[in-house]
């Protein structure tokens, strides 16, 4: 009689288990990564359609079948684009969540700050996004398909000074990515011969920059360099430069040519140069992406960025294939660092000794007039950026 008793407890508990499995998504049939983007703050327009493009690709592969068969899953948190929000994003997807991969984040400030803690935990870090020079050395487990602010520095040095540009004035949002981006220009165009005669920084929450502004007009210099981290701070200095008179040439990157930043700028923005990442009109991959990401969120912004985060969670579910465990780290880690892949961003590219993106580089645009900006194209491009 015991022996039915115990039989019968193991069966009804097992049945509990099962049930419970199964309430809980049944975590033995997929396999959960963490993602980290700036869904508030000021990385808000990027890390959103970031987030929504690795969404997109996670939908397709399980619609193809999931991953060894298996589904998987995003566990998604908001890193704000800050360090300190980023950490408790992290600590919230590792202690809470259990997860060993994640990608992420937006922007470079809160990858920085969140690399020390996943290097120290033997956590995949692996953003799509985050450009600061100085993530080349995050460590081990870091990786990016994001290319590096050095070659913006360099490549926008050389443009403003074979443009005749020899004083210049700079205005940064003191972030991590925007001073990075101000930090090597300014330092690429002083080796040129360069003269930079003003500048100044703002913080994330400034909305109206005509003070600034009028500072750096009163030095009389050639050109504005502008290093934002938001589309929305991009969009409204264009804007207020024009408003305050100023003739001269603009020069900017990536998130001052996002779709958000050139409707706030308006015809303020025509002809100003950027050093930017851009899908490749012949990629047939990128392009096929772009067109499923506008049907099924009925906008674009930063097509790259977006292509890029689709891209990491495809090069992420081909390494879980070959792991089979989202808990391998380093078994992750090994395979980043051997694989090549071709993909919405380019064809043929993979991972250096410092996770850093190899075989991919960024181009030099001009913005349109306003008048002949159109929803699929807003700049034309002028050529690539010259490998630093």
């Amino acid at each position: 009689m015991r022996s039915l008793q115990k039989l019968s407890f193991l069966f009804v508990s097992m049945a509990i288990l099962t049930v419970a499995a199964l309430a809980c998504g049944g975590d033995e049939e997929v396999f959960r990564i963490g993602v980290m983007e700036s869904l508030t703050g000021s990385g808000e327009t990027y890390g959103t359609v970031a987030n929504q493009a690795k969404q997109m690709a996670a939908d397709e592969i399980n619609a193809a079948g999931g991953v060894n068969g298996r589904r998987l899953e995003l566990v998604v948190e908001d890193s704000r684009c800050n360090a300190s929000d980023a950490i408790i994003a992290y600590n919230k997807l590792t202690d809470v969540e259990g997860v060993k991969i994640i990608l992420g984040t937006s922007c470079s400030a809160a990858m920085l700050g969140v690399a020390p803690h996943a290097e120290a935990d033997g956590v995949i870090l692996f953003s799509g996004l985050a450009s600061n020079p100085d993530i080349a050395n995050a460590g081990d487990y870091i990786f990016r398909t994001q290319i590096s602010d050095l070659e913006v520095g360099i490549t926008t040095g050389n443009i403003l000074w074979a443009d005749g540009v020899r004083i210049l004035a700079t205005i940064t949002e003191s972030t991590d990515y925007a001073e990075g981006v101000r930090r090597t220009s300014v330092a690429q165009f002083e080796t040129r011969g360069g003269a930079v005669v003003a500048g100044e920084h703002f913080g994330s929450e400034v909305t109206d920059f005509r003070s600034q502004l009028s500072k750096l007009f009163a030095e009389d210099p050639d050109a504005l360099h502008i290093a934002p981290q938001s589309e929305f701070a991009a969009g409204t200095i264009v804007k207020q430069a024009r408003e305050l008179g100023f003739e001269g040439p603009i020069y900017a990157e990536t998130v001052s040519v996002g779709t958000t930043a050139l409707e706030i700028a308006g015809a303020a923005a025509d002809g100003m140069k950027a050093i930017t990442a851009d899908l490749d009109p012949d990629n047939e991959k990128g392009q096929e992406v772009l067109a499923n990401f506008r049907e099924r969120y009925e906008y674009v912004t930063l097509p790259w960025h977006l292509g890029s985060a689709y891209d990491d969670v495809y090069i992420a579910a081909e390494c879980l294939k070959i792991t089979n465990d989202d808990q391998d780290a380093d078994g992750f880690r090994d395979c980043m660092y051997a694989i090549t892949w071709s993909g919405a961003i380019g064809d043929n590219y993979s991972f250096d000794s410092d996770g850093e993106v190899v075989g991919l580089s960024r181009v030099v645009v001009e913005v349109l007039p306003a008048a002949e900006r159109t929803a699929e194209r807003t700049y034309k491009v002028l050529g690539p950026a010259p490998k630093p």
